[in-house]
């Protein structure tokens, strides 16, 4: 199974054509969050529509720069990963969308305990897959993928609590565009690929009982 995830994407689909060959052979795009400039239903279709010229296989959950109609409307188009948890066959997939409390006052913010809670409701649903991808917009705390222009680490502890006690094989994250990396926590792949219009996604490639996680670039 061949999974292409970015995020971050601020309503800017310019560089989806410079991954066209990625897209069209993914066996699913995984959108970890912040498909909008704080706004709601109606340019996140555009962005979903976008996407859906190369591969109509999604996943999408809203980030903290999303509306949170943006939760709902995705939840109607039954491709909604916030909260939620995915089989293909051996492979589950789960996710919590929003961020942690931000400075910012952003539109969807979340509490620490809810983070928890819609990571476990997610996980529940695919607890018995052999492969664990986790899609978490807020990145774990005390990693290279939570890191502002300061050096402050600013990610969710209780992200990285939950890796520790659930270890998923992959955690795909996103939210601090500047904090681009591949990261481990144990034996997890963290990784985030930053803002989308700077170039960068991640391809999860799992076959014949192997798995590989990267970041690539479109240039």
């Amino acid at each position: 199974m061949k999974i292409i995830s970015f995020g971050d994407i601020h309503e800017d689909t310019s560089n989806l054509v410079k991954i066209k060959s990625d897209l069209e052979t993914a066996d699913l795009i995984v959108v970890s969050g912040d498909l909008t400039n704080c706004h709601g239903k109606a340019e996140t279709k555009k962005v979903l529509d976008a996407v859906k010229k190369y591969n109509k296989h999604l996943l999408v959950q809203y980030g903290n720069m999303d509306k949170p109609e943006v939760d709902g409307y995705l939840a109607k188009e039954g491709i909604n990963l916030h909260g939620n948890g995915y089989m293909f066959g051996d492979i589950g997939i789960f996710g919590c969308g929003g961020s942690s409390p931000t400075p910012f006052h952003t539109p969807s913010e979340i509490s620490e305990a809810d983070i928890e809670r819609f990571l476990t409701n997610g996980y529940n649903k695919i607890k018995d897959a052999k492969w664990k991808v986790m899609v978490c917009h807020t990145p774990p705390r005390d990693t290279a993928t939570d890191i502002v222009r300061s050096g402050m680490h600013v990610g969710s502890q209780t992200v990285r609590d939950f890796i520790i006690k659930y270890k998923p094989h992959v955690c795909i994250s996103g939210h601090i565009h500047e904090s681009r990396a591949k990261d481990k926590i144990g034996d997890t792949v963290v990784l985030n690929a930053g803002m989308f219009r700077d170039g960068w996604y991640i391809e999860v490639v799992i076959d014949k009982g192997n798995l590989s996680a990267a970041l690539k670039s479109v240039a």
